[in-house]
């Protein structure tokens, strides 16, 4: 399953790194990343299959992972329009996304309050 960590960091420089550095000794990739903030903290969200071996190697680091929750990752082909395509379709259902951003290999990361009916809204099990 997939999961989106939010990690609250200083914005600096080497905050990612400490980040990075601390999910890949657990051995877990990392799949995406997104992180936005213009002061002195920063929001920092990833994306990955093992969350708990993450969190763990996190806390080991005197890293907390602020929020988790599980997403919907979808695979896309990189093309113009697959994003509203895919978007109408979460719309004609009356979803609401709360969390998107773009994974690696022409994956994008979804984020609802009802997964069950994202899933639905998308064709995907």
């Amino acid at each position: 399953m997939p999961f989106d960590l939010v990690i609250d960091v200083e914005n600096t420089p080497g905050a990612l790194a400490q980040v990075a550095a601390a999910i890949s000794d657990a051995g877990v990739n990392i799949a995406a990343a997104t992180c936005f903030g213009s002061g002195t903290r920063a929001e920092l969200h990833i994306l990955v299959k093992h969350a708990e071996a993450a969190k763990h190697s996190l806390a080991i680091s005197h890293l907390a992972v602020t929020r988790e929750r599980e997403v919907v990752v979808v695979e896309v082909e990189d093309r113009a329009g697959v994003l509203a395509d895919l978007t109408r379709k979460i719309a004609r259902a009356g979803i609401n996304l709360d969390l998107i951003y773009v994974a690696t290999r022409n994956r994008v990361v979804f984020g609802a309050a009802d997964l069950a009916a994202l899933r639905a809204a998308l064709e995907i099990g």
